[in-house]
């Protein structure tokens, strides 16, 4: 039933009002429906300890205008919400608290008492992010929100830990992992950020140990020689052949280290031999498995050397380094030392150094994993949007290592392996054993270790979906049909989600992977606490509104490119917001109809808009498809502020204002019907807004939608294509704005009307328009008459379009002496000015000691000057001719 709006637009009155009645309504639920085809997105669940940012807002925001239109497409569209445990980021945010308010440490409290804290904190702050994603729209099916710790997904974790396990495709040994020693646990290879760092290289001379000579080795981390075990040379470089199988004296610790050829060492590069440290080094690692050299470990977990390192032990590893520098020095073993810069490997989380150091760890391995992860890619069967980052996915896949899953946390899932302290086997199960499988004995204990949270991350598109039970929502939403995330986390997570995927259901989890980029900040700049450049969605959305925050992050938004984050726009995006405010507010201020209905005559304007209209359906709905979102909602944008608003309603106000009732009643039904259709079309990116307008407007006969979210998306119709007659709305529009230009030009006051005569080859499509040119044009009287009849141009202003001549007379347009005073007087300071900056040009002191860019300013504001003056003495011909 029809209903007024307010005078003004106030979204914090608006959108919390109408998210409720969605949610009451169950507007976002989803179920299994045979009778619709299934469209389903997984959220990528936001840590617990997060606080909604802009990257966020993005994300939310793509996520919801695709499944808010896939909904009003009649798909049974099910957005999946849920939040990650974060292992690593959520225990620092509890051990911080527990430090900070009582003074403890986790191991004050023992491991069951601190996950205890942990869950109540969880139980507190997790749900924040929830709470934050609804006011911006987010039409998630709350209902099945889930958890990466909660019963059904920790049952997942379990089972495909044991499925991997019993397959092979899981192990525990002895590997180079990196390690942080702030964060005191591994990383696995994609957790680890790359930066260039100013550093030196240390040449030192390690003595053969028969007498003969010595060999030079450089490196870049001397605080781990202690832990050399060999030194190896190529087997191929003359210079070495004689000492392979020899030995040599490793300095300071006086250690006597054989000396090996491998084809890894590269021939001709530095000096030829290499320092083997097998503990500290992934690729040393691999030459001592080669050649049976010892692996001495002399860097603790807490970056702090041991007892491996003799003089060194308990210092740090950077206090070690310049200890060890000075000692090699003094003894004579140093022999020069260069700078040099290369790539250090850093923490993501707390971005100190990462130390590759060899550890006891769970492994999966990843290569044969990766075969059919790479070939549902290459074989298209999962598409990435836009498709380059598909390469990105695939070299990273092609070179994977094998993925360290054990982290030394407590806050996650705890693994479930159990070692014998009697035999050392390991009993790996689906439920927790009471004694060791293969000798019996009840001296068993659980792995203190937990899973990278990546792991139960990577079985998120079914593991929300029920499995490893066989559910009816498996069945119908699996595979999922597109997910939304940002470039940064390919690695992280859209490859292993693939590859569990492809392995533990058969088949791969999304069809598409549409790929965003980062929202940085206006110059540029990534946002980032340390820079102090944030912006709060919130603040935006409580400031401007949710509508108008979500229209920001999309137009002009393109897949996978980065975006910069203005507050101006934001404001434009409100401006827009109440322009379709008011203009609703002024069709229903009109109406007299109580249900919508296209009258069967159609006047040229209505032909016109509605052929507009049917033009921008069937784009915006490609665009829609393609997933290009930003150009759909700025066709939607131009649409409603120029098609709807600047033109239509102005061209239907003198049917709405006539006595005729039927002409009345026909443009209030053509008026409505398109602000419906048109608000059907911005509403999966503008979802407050468009429902409050909705809820108050007559709806059109046969729609019983009592939501816009839940009404039909519109569809283009071949009956509403009228070519023809948009053609010639067109040629008419063409002509009103030229003589609004020029009027404009000439400070012609808008109040004052003229006679119009018209030349044209299309009389009759100008002569309908002549009630047009009256109310939009300032015309008294339109005469029409053939392009061959034109009237002689003496005295008459004259504009130009493509199909028509029209002409004005000059005297009816301005007062013709006062025009002339005005022109010879702007004429006079134009001409002045110029005199000025044309001396300044002639004088070769300034032009030969002025900075270049102050010279070139001068000569451009000349040139402006001297286009003024001639456009003012055409105008003055003009006037006097």
């Amino acid at each position: 039933m029809r209903q007024e709006l307010p005078k003004t637009y106030e979204p914090r009155e608006v959108e919390g009002k109408i998210y409720q009645a969605w949610m009451d309504a169950d507007c976002f639920h989803a179920e299994p429906n045979p009778d619709k085809k299934p469209f389903c997105i997984v959220m990528p669940p936001p840590n617990v300890t997060g606080q909604l940012h802009m990257g966020h807002a993005m994300d939310a925001t793509l996520q919801d205008i695709l499944i808010r239109y896939k909904r009003m497409q009649g798909y049974e569209a099910l957005w999946m919400p849920g939040t990650d445990h974060a292992g690593i980021a959520t225990q620092i945010k509890v051990e911080e608290e527990l430090r900070t308010k009582e003074g403890l440490t986790r191991y004050d409290l023992g491991r069951e008492k601190f996950l205890e804290r942990v869950w109540d904190w969880k139980n507190k702050y997790g749900n924040r992010i929830v709470e934050q994603q609804k006011k911006l729209g987010a039409s998630c099916d709350w209902d099945r929100a889930r958890f990466t710790m909660d019963e059904g997904c920790s049952k997942a974790v379990r089972e495909t830990f044991c499925e991997l396990y019993d397959k092979g495709l899981i192990y525990k040994g002895s590997r180079i992992i990196n390690w942080c020693p702030h964060c005191v646990t591994a990383l696995s290879d994609a957790e680890v950020e790359y930066q260039d760092k100013p550093g030196h290289l240390w040449y030192i001379r390690y003595p053969l140990t028969d007498g003969s000579g010595d060999l030079v080795v450089a490196t870049t981390r001397p605080e781990t020689m202690m832990g050399d075990t060999g030194v190896a040379v190529n087997p191929e470089d003359e210079r070495f052949k004689h000492l392979v199988g020899k030995t040599c004296i490793l300095p300071i610790m006086n250690r006597e280290i054989p000396i090996v050829a491998d084809e890894y060492v590269e021939l001709g590069f530095g000096t030829g031999a290499v320092k083997m440290t097998p503990a500290h080094d992934p690729n040393d690692f691999e030459v001592g498995l080669r050649h049976n050299l010892e692996t001495i470990r002399v860097i603790g977990d807490d970056g702090k050397i041991n007892e491996n390192g003799g003089p060194y032990n308990g210092m740090d590893r950077y206090e070690c380094r310049a200890a060890i520098i000075k000692d090699l020095e003094e003894q004579g073993y140093l022999v020069k030392t260069e700078d040099y810069s290369h790539n250090v490997g850093t923490c993501y989380r707390c971005h100190n150094d990462v130390e590759p150091l060899i550890s006891a760890q769970w492994f999966v391995k990843m290569e044969p994993l990766a075969k059919e992860a790479l070939r549902v890619v290459n074989e298209g069967e999962v598409k990435f949007v836009p498709d380059r980052f598909a390469k990105t996915y695939t070299n990273w896949m092609e070179n994977v290592h094998d993925w360290c899953i054990s982290r030394q946390l407590w806050w996650g899932h705890q693994i479930p392996a159990w070692t014998c302290a009697d035999c050392g086997h390991i009993t790996v199960d689906r439920t927790d054993p009471t004694c060791c499988a293969k000798c019996g004995s009840k001296n068993i204990e659980r792995d203190p270790d937990v899973l990278d949270t990546w792991f139960s991350s990577a079985l998120w598109p079914f593991s929300t979906l029920g499995w490893p039970d066989k559910t009816p929502e498996l069945d119908y939403f699996y595979p999922t049909s597109v997910l939304v995330t940002g470039y940064d986390i390919i690695f992280f997570w859209v490859s292993r989600m693939i590859f569990s995927g492809c392995e533990q259901m058969k088949k791969y989890p999304f069809e598409k992977v549409l790929i965003h980029g980062l929202v940085r900040d206006d110059k540029g700049r990534k946002m980032s606490k340390s820079l102090g450049n944030g912006i709060d969605p919130l603040e935006m959305a409580d400031k401007f509104g949710a509508d108008a925050l979500r229209f920001n992050l999309i137009t002009g938004n393109s897949p996978g490119n980065d975006m910069r984050f203005y507050v101006e726009k934001c404001e434009a995006m409100r401006n827009f917001a109440n322009k379709i405010w008011n203009a609703s507010r002024f069709v229903m201020m009109n109406l007299t109809i109580d249900e919508v209905k296209l009258p069967e005559k159609l006047e040229l304007e209505d032909k016109w808009v509605l052929s507009r209209l049917n033009t921008l359906v069937k784009e915006v709905t490609e665009n829609m498809d393609a997933y290009e979102l930003g150009v759909a909602s700025a066709k939607v944008y131009d649409f409603i502020w120029d098609t709807y608003c600047d033109w239509y309603i102005e061209l239907t106000k003198g049917r709405m204002q006539a006595d005729d009732q039927a002409a009345r009643l026909s443009a209030e039904n053509v008026l409505c019907y398109v602000l419906i259709q048109m608000l059907k079309l911005l509403h999966p990116f503008m979802p407050f807004i468009t429902e409050e307008i909705y809820q108050a407007l007559p709806h059109v006969a046969g729609e019983d939608a009592s939501f816009i979210m839940l009404s039909d998306w519109p569809v283009y119709d071949e009956k509403f294509a009228f070519p023809a007659e948009e053609a010639a709305m067109e040629e008419i529009m063409d002509a009103i704005r030229a003589i609004r230009t020029r009027r404009s030009e000439m400070n012609v006051a808008p109040g004052r009307k003229v006679q119009l005569t018209i030349a044209t080859a299309k009389e009759d499509v100008f002569t309908a328009g002549a009630p047009f040119f009256k109310r939009l044009a300032g015309a008294t009287e339109v005469h029409v008459v053939p392009a061959d009849q034109a009237p002689a141009s003496k005295g008459q202003v004259e504009v130009v379009t493509h199909s028509a001549r029209v002409f004005m007379p000059l005297q009816e347009l301005v007062d013709v002496a006062q025009e002339l005073q005005r022109i010879a007087k702007e004429k006079e300071k134009a001409l002045g000015h110029l005199k000025g900056i044309e001396a300044k040009l002639a004088n070769e002191a300034f032009t030969s000691k002025a900075p270049a860019n102050i010279v070139q300013n001068q000569r451009d504001q000349a040139e402006k000057l001297r286009s003024l003056i001639a456009q003012l003495e055409q105008s003055e011909a003009a006037m006097q001719g």
